[in-house]
């Protein structure tokens, strides 16, 4: 019997992992591109907005993506969504636009070719 909760085969119903990496040898990487602001920015508005919690939104912390070039960078699972964003109003964009009304926010999305 189907359930009527879309995260019924999971826990959360979407994560969004913020790499927050810092490379000691100097390379470029995410913490070098005000990633932890962007992660704590999403933390509060998700809860600001209600979509914390089993079966919404969890906002998470990663390690290295290995997608260093277009940092910083953020991928919303389970669609594989991956973004870039450079200040408070994208991070206000992704929240609104995929994390509450699950539509994408192409202007921000991370070209497929971009890697470490």
């Amino acid at each position: 019997m189907p359930s009527p909760n879309p995260a019924a085969s999971g826990y959360y119903g979407r994560h969004i992992f913020f790499c927050l990496n810092e490379r000691k040898n100097g390379e470029d990487s995410c913490a070098m591109h005000n990633a932890q602001e962007g992660f704590d920015r999403c933390k509060a508005k998700v809860k600001e907005a209600g979509l914390s919690g089993p079966g919404k939104v969890r906002v998470n912390k990663a390690g290295c993506l290995d997608r260093c070039a277009g940092g910083p960078v953020a991928v919303v699972y389970p669609e594989a969504v991956w973004y870039t964003f450079v200040d408070a109003d994208d991070i206000d964009e992704i929240v609104e636009s995929h994390l509450k009304n699950g539509e994408v926010v192409e202007r921000l999305l991370l070209p497929a070719d971009v890697g470490r």
